[in-house]
């Protein structure tokens, strides 16, 4: 876009960010759908514990640790913006697939359609997270990844409100009525449940489709990360490995520990609340809440980001806010230790935006596998929520929320002195 007028070029800085906030706005909804896939696919399935529920979060997440490079490859061959339109395609596969799971009531069917339409994403992520945070100068990436993520959070907020809505509505009433059904009005009744997915995944893949043809015939431009016209101390032009980037590395486990205590304060919370003895009817709007405290710490982000501080500086809040809203989740009781909870999205809001720049900084040439190694470590998201599961068999959904602080204390070291190893 160098080549550009520079009215033409800030028209089409406009058109790009537009484009990549659509897709931002999709990551967000298709994501926190999960939140109300757990609880619900639980009576749906008849699952026995929120161990086996939390699956959704594992089939979802995984697939961005198994298709990261791949993606990385792809998008080699194919370029950014035939990268995006073939993981909307992908998306939409996975999206089709949850019609004859509805129909079959299938668990497992169920799970390979979220690893379908996770393995969907990785490509989308691998491809609009660097674009997003190369578009424009590094010192402002926050910033840019800080409206992406709005977009994200509201499209979640949409989700969670629609999905919960038809997914979990009298679903207190159906549970306590399925006691007292015979074996045929209890399978009419769970199939009828089971249904209630079958037009809204069948809406979203026709919806993803569509996209998909949108962006490949969209002025959506090829950006080229292979110059050398970085300004980080590390000089990408004398490596020959994206190994030889420390900071890198340590920021692609800060990105796993991130991914995994997000997925576990905004799609645990649902079944925390009911674990207290909350109705459904109310705990199903509990996302909302994680997702409005995200939503509030992007918008301070986008105002503060660089003017009053940097990403380094928001990260290291950001990771002292985590560990202060964990601890007082455990310490405290009832709604109080829910709220908490929710409030964990403020201390997760910033994460994102400024781990992603502060990782990728500097590598050039090198960007593509970097971003892919970044969007592997979203598998957190599949991992942590599963140990979480684990620890709360044995010490209760409460006190399992420990699992955080450690997650808390990494980023924090990484916000401080991590994000500078082996630069000059």
């Amino acid at each position: 876009m160098t080549n550009l007028a520079p009215a033409q070029e800030k028209k089409q800085y406009i058109v790009s960010i537009t484009i990549i906030g659509v897709l931002f706005f999709i990551f967000g909804f298709i994501t926190w759908i999960n939140g109300t896939l757990i609880p619900y696919l639980k009576i749906a399935c008849q699952l026995k514990t929120d161990l086996e529920s939390y699956l959704v979060a594992t089939a979802f997440f995984i697939a961005y640790a198994v298709m990261a490079l791949p993606s990385s490859y792809v998008l080699k061959r194919t370029g950014y913006k035939k990268g995006m339109s073939i993981g909307l395609f992908v998306m939409a596969v996975g999206a089709v697939v949850f019609v004859p799971a509805a129909n079959a009531r299938d668990y497992n069917l169920f799970l390979l359609g979220l690893f379908i339409i996770g393995s969907g994403l990785a490509l989308l992520q691998t491809a609009s997270n660097p674009y997003a945070t190369i578009i424009g100068p590094i010192e402002s990436a926050a910033t840019r990844i800080s409206i992406m993520g709005i977009c994200n959070k509201v499209a979640g907020i949409l989700a969670s409100l629609i999905f919960g809505y038809i997914a979990l509505n009298n679903t207190d009433a159906l549970e306590a009525s399925l006691k007292t059904m015979d074996t045929i009005a209890r399978e009419e009744a769970l199939n009828a449940l089971a249904s209630r997915v079958v037009v809204p995944y069948s809406i979203l893949a026709v919806s993803l489709c569509v996209l998909g043809v949108a962006v490949l015939f969209s002025s959506l431009p090829d950006i080229n990360d292979s110059g050398s016209e970085s300004k980080s101390a590390a000089d990408a032009s004398s490596k020959t490995s994206i190994f030889q980037f420390p900071y890198l590395l340590l920021g692609v486990l800060a990105i796993f520990l991130y991914v995994g205590a997000e997925v576990i304060a905004g799609d645990t919370i649902i079944s925390y609340g009911k674990s207290l003895g909350i109705n459904m009817s109310y705990a199903r709007y509990f996302t909302i809440g994680t997702l409005a405290c995200m939503l509030l710490g992007y918008i301070i982000g986008i105002f503060t980001i660089p003017k009053f501080m940097s990403q380094a500086f928001a990260l290291k809040a950001c990771a002292l806010l985590g560990i202060t809203f964990a601890v007082l989740a455990i310490v405290t009781s009832g709604v109080t230790s829910v709220i908490f909870i929710a409030l964990l999205g403020l201390a997760n809001s910033l994460m994102w935006p400024a781990i992603w720049p502060l990782a990728i900084d500097g590598l050039e040439k090198f960007t593509k596998t970097g971003s892919a190694l970044l969007v592997m470590a979203i598998a957190g998201g599949a991992i942590l929520p599963l140990v979480y599961g684990k620890i709360s068999l044995s010490v209760g959904n409460q006190q399992a929320y420990w699992i955080l602080i450690p997650c808390y204390l990494y980023i924090l070291y990484f916000a401080i002195k991590g994000h500078k190893a082996g630069k000059a």
